[in-house]
C-alpha cells in the first residue's frame, strides 16, 4: 500500500505496530471496541492480498532468531508443564493489566454499568484516568479472536514481543555483522539482556513493547530516509512512533527525541520540495495515528507527577544500577546488586561489554551503519533524560528498554573483529558475552516465580459459574481473583482496592496482602455479599448459617445465600482462632445469646480439630509422630509457599505431593486424602529442592506449617431451641448464632 518493499525481517514488527494502532483506534469508543479483532483480521487479509510474499530464501536466519528468542522467554512457562505466567507475588500489576485488557476490548474506557467491586475500583484508577493501553491491545485482540482467557495468553504474548525485538535487532545489525549466522546469534542474545529478561519474568509488557519499538524505529530510520523513496514510505516509521506514544503515553515520546531530530537534520540537508513533502507526510501520519494517545493524555497527564518522586520505588528495593544497561547481571533477582563470588566475574564481563560496545560504535561509524548509531544514541539520551528526571521505578523501566542497544553495540564490536580477521579476539569476546548473558538469565530462570495454575484455573471456572450472582467477597488476598477471574460476579477482595469496608471483629481492616478466616469479619459486613469465595484450609470456618455450599474444589469453596432472603441472624458468636476453627465457648456467652430479644432458635456448626504437624524441613524429610483421635478419611495440608517438591506421607504411604505452589502466609494447599485408623502414626514431611525445573532455586518465604484434618460435611449446621442452650456448654464448636423466626 505504501509502494515500497520493507526489509523482510521488519514485516512482522511493523505489522504488530499497525495492530496496536488499529486496536487503539477501535477502542476509542464503547460502540466500536469489540470491532478491534475483526478490523485487524481485515487488515491482515488486505495486506496479504496486496503485498508480495517475503522471499523464502531470506527466511531461515531471521526466523531462527525470532524462534530462538521466543523459546528463551517462553522457557520458564513451557518447561513448567502448565499454562501459567511468571512474576506471581513479586508484582500484582499483571492482575491490573488483565482487568484493563478485558474492559478496553469490550467497552473502551467506559465504566458505565459496572457495579461497585475491586474490578471497578481498579479500572477507575487506570483506564478511566487515561492509563496507556497500547501494549495490551494485541493481547486483547488475541483474546477476542481465540476466546481463551487473557491470563493464559499473557506469557506467550510477552515472548512474541521479545521475538519482534529479535527481528528488529537482526535488521539493525545488518551492516556491521555480515555473516548471517553470526548476526542471528548476536540478535538472539542482544534481545535478552538480563534486566529485560527479568522484567519479562515480572510481567513487563510495557518494557518489552518499548524495547521492541525502539529497535524497530532505529532499523526503519535509514530505510525511511534513503534517497529515491516515495513520501508514502514514511508510514511504517510514523506508525512505529505513534505506537511508542500509545504504549508509553505522551511523556514517553521523549524516546522519539533523537530519531525525530536526526530525521529532521537529514531532510534539511536535502534541497528541493520532496524532503518537505516527506516531513509533512510524516507529521500528518504521526498526528493521525497517535490520536488515541492524545485523547488519553487529557486525563492522564495530571497524574504523571507521581512517577517523578524519588521515593516511588514500586516493587524495587532501591534504584537500579546503570551498569545493568549492559545486559549481564548474574543474580537471580535483577533488583539486587551483584555480590559474593559472582561479583568479580560479573563486573569483568560488564567491562568487556562496554569495551566491545565502544569498538562496535566505531565500527558502525566506519560502516555507515546509521541504524545502530541511531539506536545507541536513542537509548543513551532516553535513559539519561528519563532516569535523571523520573522515579527509580520509571528509571528501571527505561534501563530495561534501552539495554538491548548496548548489547547490540557490543556484538557489533565482535563483528568488527571478524571482519578484520581477528578471529581469536572476536571469538573470545563473543563467547564471553554470550556466556555472561545466558548465565545471568539462567539464574533468573532458576529463581522465577510462577503463578499457581491450579488455584487460578479454579477461580476461572468459579467466575464463569457465578457470573451475575454478586456481589462477591474474597477473604484471602488474591488480586487475580478479585480483579480478573471473578470480575463478572462483582467481586471484592477484603485486602484489595474496593468500594465497601470489610471490618474485622476487632474494628480493624486487613492490610494489602493479608488474608483472614470468614469468622474474623463482622457479620453485617459479610451479609452485604450474596456470594462468598473462600480459601479452604484446616482452620477454615463455615460461613454464617444463611449461606449454603454450592461448590468445593481443591483450593476454594463457593457459598451463597438465596437472592432476596431476609436475614434471620440476630447475633453471630465466632469461636476458634487462626490455628483451630472450633473452640469451647464460655457458657455465659451461650446463655446470653439465648436470652436476646426475638430469638427463636440457636444455630451452631462444628469443625474437626486441626492436627498440627509443624514446619517441613528446608530440604530432605522430617518425621512426626501423631495420635489420631478418630478413624476416618484425613486431609493432608501444606501451608505457605514452596518452589521444590513438597510431599506428605503417613506410615510410608504417600498421601500427596506438589511442586511449586506459591501462596501468601496463612494459606494452605490440599495435598490429598488418606484413610487412617485411630491411634499413633508416623507422618513424613518431605521437600526436594534443586533441579532444572523453573523456579527450583528460590527459597520459600513462608513454608509451612503442615496439618491433618478429619474430613467432615462442610454445609450442615444444627439448630435447637433457646431452652436447650446449656447443651452447647462444654462442646467444641465453630460458632453459635441466635436466629429469629
Amino acid at each position: 500500500m505504501i509502494g515500497e518493499r520493507l526489509p523482510g525481517p521488519l514485516v512482522l514488527p511493523v505489522g504488530l505496530a499497525v495492530v496496536i494502532l488499529a486496536g487503539e483506534l477501535a477502542t476509542l469508543t464503547d460502540a466500536t471496541a469489540e470491532l478491534a479483532g475483526p478490523l485487524v483480521v481485515v487488515l491482515a487479509v488486505v495486506g496479504l492480498l496486496l503485498a508480495r510474499p517475503w522471499r523464502p530464501r531470506d527466511w531461515p536466519w531471521p526466523a531462527a532468531t525470532a524462534l530462538g528468542v521466543f523459546a528463551v522467554f517462553a522457557a520458564p512457562i513451557v518447561l513448567s508443564g502448565q499454562a501459567t505466567f511468571a512474576g506471581y507475588i513479586k508484582l500484582d500489576d499483571t492482575a491490573t493489566y488483565f482487568a484493563m485488557t478485558d474492559r478496553v476490548m469490550q467497552h473502551a474506557r467506559s465504566l458505565a454499568g459496572l457495579a461497585p467491586s475491586t474490578y471497578e475500583a481498579t479500572l477507575a484508577t487506570t483506564i478511566a484516568i487515561g492509563y496507556p493501553t497500547g501494549s495490551l491491545i494485541p493481547l486483547g485482540i488475541g483474546h477476542q479472536l481465540l476466546s481463551y482467557d487473557i491470563a493464559w495468553l499473557f506469557q506467550p504474548y510477552l515472548a512474541f514481543l521479545a521475538a519482534m525485538l529479535g527481528l528488529s535487532l537482526y535488521e539493525v545489525l545488518e551492516r556491521v555483522i555480515a555473516p548471517r549466522g553470526l548476526r542471528a546469534l548476536a540478535a538472539f542474545v542482544a534481545a535478552q539482556p538480563a534486566i529485560l529478561f527479568g522484567y519479562g519474568l515480572w510481567g513487563g509488557v510495557k518494557e518489552l513493547s518499548g524495547a521492541w519499538l525502539l529497535a524497530l524505529i532505529a532499523a526503519l530510520g535509514p530505510w525511511t530516509l534513503a534517497k529515491r523513496k516515495s513520501w508514502r514510505s514514511v508510514v511504517p516509521m510514523a506508525a512505529s512512533c505513534a505506537a511508542v506514544v500509545c504504549v508509553l503515553s505522551l511523556p514517553g515520546s521523549v524516546w522519539l527525541l533523537v530519531p525525530l531530530v536526526a530525521g529532521a537534520v537529514v531532510l534539511l540537508r536535502r534541497p528541493g520540495w520532496p524532503p518537505v513533502k516527506t516531513a509533512v507526510a510524516f507529521a500528518v501520519a504521526l498526528g493521525l495515528l497517535a490520536i488515541p494517545a492524545f485523547v488519553a493524555a487529557v486525563d492522564w497527564l495530571p497524574h504523571v507527577h507521581a512517577f517523578s518522586e524519588e521515593t516511588e520505588l514500586g516493587n524495587l528495593i532501591r534504584r537500579l544500577s546503570p551498569l545493568q544497561l549492559f545486559g549481564i547481571w548474574p543474580i537471580g533477582d535483577f533488583r539486587l546488586r551483584i555480590h559474593g563470588r559472582d561479583s568479580a566475574p560479573g563486573y569483568v564481563l560488564i567491562a568487556l561489554v562496554i569495551a566491545s560496545g565502544a569498538v562496535g560504535i566505531w565500527w558502525a561509524w566506519a560502516r555507515r551503519s546509521w541504524a545502530l548509531l541511531l539506536y545507541v544514541l536513542t537509548a543513551a539520551v532516553g535513559c539519561v533524560l528519563i532516569v535523571g528526571l523520573s522515579s527509580p521505578w520509571v528509571g528501571g523501566k527505561a534501563l530495561a528498554m534501552a539495554s538491548p542497544a548496548f548489547l547490540a553495540a557490543a556484538f557489533a564490536g565482535c563483528g568488527a573483529g571478524v571482519a578484520q580477521k581477528r578471529f581469536v579476539e572476536a571469538g573470545v569476546a563473543t563467547i564471553a558475552i554470550v556466556g555472561g548473558v545466558l548465565w545471568s538469565n539462567g539464574l533468573q530462570y532458576h529463581d522465577v516465580w510462577l503463578a499457581p495454575r491450579g488455584q487460578l484455573h479454579e477461580l476461572e471456572v468459579i467466575g464463569n459459574q457465578i457470573a451475575g450472582q454478586g456481589p462477591t467477597l474474597m477473604t484471602n488476598y488474591e488480586p487475580y481473583g478479585a480483579r480478573h477471574f471473578l470480575r463478572r460476579a462483582d467481586a471484592e477482595g477484603a485486602s484489595e482496592l474496593r468500594r465497601r469496608f470489610d471490618y474485622l471483629t476487632n474494628g480493624a481492616m486487613l492490610d494489602k496482602g493479608e488474608s483472614a478466616d470468614i469468622d474474623r469479619f463482622k457479620l453485617d459486613g459479610i451479609l452485604v455479599y450474596r456470594t462468598l469465595v473462600l480459601r479452604r484450609g484446616p482452620a477454615a470456618s463455615r460461613p454464617p448459617s444463611v449461606y449454603h455450599l454450592v461448590r468445593s474444589d481443591r483450593y476454594y469453596e463457593v457459598w451463597q445465600r438465596p437472592a432476596g432472603q431476609p436475614n434471620t441472624i440476630i447475633a453471630h458468636l465466632p469461636l476458634g482462632d487462626a490455628d483451630q476453627a472450633a473452640a469451647v465457648p464460655r457458657c455465659s456467652d451461650v446463655l446470653r445469646l439465648a436470652r436476646l430479644p426475638g430469638v427463636v432458635s440457636l444455630a451452631t456448626a462444628t469443625r474437626p480439630e486441626a492436627i498440627q504437624l509443624g514446619n517441613p524441613p528446608a530440604s530432605g524429610a522430617r518425621t512426626v509422630l501423631v495420635d489420631l483421635p478418630k478413624s476416618g478419611v484425613y486431609t493432608a495440608w501444606m501451608g505457605g509457599d514452596w518452589y521444590g517438591l513438597a510431599s506428605i506421607a503417613v506410615d510410608g504411604h504417600k498421601v500427596g505431593a506438589k511442586r511449586e505452589d506459591l501462596d501468601w502466609p496463612g494459606l494452605y494447599t490440599d495435598l490429598g486424602t488418606i484413610r487412617l485408623a485411630a491411634g499413633k502414626h508416623l507422618v513424613t514431611l518431605g521437600y526436594d529442592t534443586g533441579g532444572l525445573h523453573p523456579g527450583s532455586g528460590q527459597t520459600p518465604y513462608a513454608f509451612g506449617p503442615a496439618a491433618l484434618t478429619l474430613e467432615n460435611a462442610r454445609d450442615p449446621f444444627v439448630t435447637l431451641p433457646p431452652s436447650q442452650a446449656r447443651a452447647l456448654c462444654g462442646k467444641r464448636l465453630d460458632w453459635i448464632e441466635a436466629l429469629r423466626g
